[in-house]
């Protein structure tokens, strides 16, 4: 079994409105689904910290991570009609951007195999001068940034596979080649952007990869496309980390989209990631929370994700036969290809 990492801390509940779908319960669901399967005494704890403020403006302004203490300091706080802060807001912010660099530092480092961070808030909308989408620091983008500075890594993968595309994320590095950023989400529904002909530019031109698609997909869709686009990919960017946006909100019983993946389809798109980052980052891999907001669907493909990373060997389903990909994603996935490296 690999030794796999798992980033939470109780502070990550701190930040909460009970009648927001990003509340508290979303993680006291997961941690108990996993205490339920016996998973939680089979991983390696390892402890967050806040991130420092120079940390955090890896990614963004100053004046915007003023702005999101003088909100948080003030006590609740609507920033947008999605995102609110409460008065843990700031701190928990914090400590989820320093449990995904600790997640970082524990893999390159080698003290773990694979790392997943239940954090929250989370972060992947989140841009250098802008709070959305539930989100307020981007905590994958600054673990990348992070993996850059401290450890001079120079080529790094994310993949996010949340449901909405990760607009922050993209902005970051969108003229940055040390970053393959691969999204694959539902079109047409928030933050509207992730269009395929949105690849980069200057030197990070190519370097953005999309992958917008039609509601409805089901797993056969989603493996297609990382089989067919994203390791081809890597096998010419050769990855040195494989970071992942873990949102589970393409989850067929997901209340805020419309897209059909099962739960075993989030481990098996992780053992693609995984196969990845062995072939090319000497299996050096870290997933951070994102979305997710089915009650039952986003803790059992947690569930899943932590089964390809740590090969707790569970039963799978039968996967979906790739005759059943549907028409207008071969078109999809035909128009990506022509706009890759």
């Amino acid at each position: 079994m690999n030794t796999v990492g798992l980033v939470y801390d109780d502070r990550y509940l701190l930040h909460d409105s009970p009648r927001h779908p990003e509340n508290k319960q979303r993680l006291e669901l997961i941690l108990s689904y996993l205490k339920d399967r016996n998973v939680l005494d089979r991983l390696e704890n390892l402890t967050p910290r806040l991130a420092d403020i120079s940390e955090i403006e890896y990614v963004h302004a100053p004046e915007y991570i003023e702005s999101i203490q003088h909100h948080s300091s003030q006590g609740y706080s609507a920033l947008d009609a999605d995102t609110y802060v409460n008065s843990h807001s700031f701190s928990a912010a914090r400590l989820a951007a320093g449990g995904s660099i600790a997640a970082v530092d524990s893999v390159i480092d080698r003290e773990v195999d694979a790392a997943l961070c239940l954090v929250r808030p989370p972060g992947h909308h989140a841009e250098p001068d802008r709070a959305m989408g539930f989100c307020l620091f981007n905590n994958v983008a600054i673990a990348a940034r992070h993996a850059i500075r401290v450890h001079g890594l120079e080529r790094i993968l994310i993949l996010d596979w949340d449901v909405h595309h990760g607009n922050g994320t993209q902005a970051a590095f969108y003229n940055d080649p040390r970053v393959l950023y691969f999204s694959v989400h539902q079109h047409f529904i928030f933050p509207g952007t992730g269009a395929v002909v949105e690849r980069g530019a200057g030197e990070g031109e190519g370097y953005t990869i999309n992958v917008p698609f039609p509601g409805g997909c089901a797993d056969a869709d989603y493996e297609l496309a990382l089989r067919e686009i994203l390791i081809p990919l890597c096998d010419r960017y050769r990855p040195q980390l494989v970071l992942i946006s873990a949102g589970q909100d393409a989850h067929e019983d997901d209340p805020l989209a419309g897209m059909g993946l099962t739960s075993s389809a989030y481990g098996a798109m992780t053992e693609i990631a995984r196969e990845i980052a062995l072939s090319h980052a000497d299996g050096r891999v870290a997933a951070m929370l994102e979305g997710g907001y089915s009650r039952k669907g986003a803790p059992e493909a947690v569930f899943y994700i932590l089964d390809a990373l740590a090969d707790l060997g569970a039963e799978r389903p039968e996967r979906s036969h790739m005759s059943s990909v549907r028409p207008e994603v071969r078109d999809i996935l035909r128009a990506v290809r022509k706009q890759t490296l």
